[in-house]
């Protein structure tokens, strides 16, 4: 059976999310462990969402003040989306951008930003898109979504 957390909710599971995240986007696990710290630690609300298979991460995304872009004025930034590919088709994803909205919003962060490649997949979860923005050192510019 499928389990949403917060990285709050079983701090635990830390190391084993910054290797999972580091394995998915290639993105050194120390950044990923200093900003899992910063949220462990209260010094931040941007926060970091799992859905677990047993014990198994098989989804994830966090929460940062830029992903990577030049519209540091568009914060914070959902980041690092990504769900297993035997997982996927099963709204893993949907479920866990609408926990992630919901929480940032009880804590009155909103809007939310992110920044993908992918069309028509989050408007699903009612995000829309806002504006193109160039990736830090992309060649090609990247899609910009807002959720109010």
């Amino acid at each position: 059976m499928l389990k949403y957390i917060n990285l709050r909710e079983t701090p635990e599971l830390k190391e084993t999310a910054a290797d999972w995240f580091h394995n998915k986007w290639g993105i050194p696990k120390e950044a990923y462990l200093e900003c899992m710290d910063n949220y462990l630690s209260g010094k931040t609300e941007l926060g970091w969402y799992l859905c677990l298979d047993n014990d198994r991460i098989v989804g994830g995304m966090g929460v940062i003040e830029n992903d990577f872009h030049d519209r540091k004025d568009l914060s914070p930034n959902v980041c690092a989306v990504y769900t297993e590919e035997a997982y996927r088709k099963q709204g893993i994803a949907g479920k866990l951008l609408s926990m992630t909205v919901d929480d940032l919003r009880s804590k009155g962060i909103s809007p939310v930003y992110l920044v993908t490649d992918h069309t028509g997949f989050y408007e699903r979860y009612g995000w829309e898109f806002l504006c193109m923005v160039q990736g830090d050192g992309e060649p090609d510019m990247s899609r910009m979504y807002i959720h109010k």
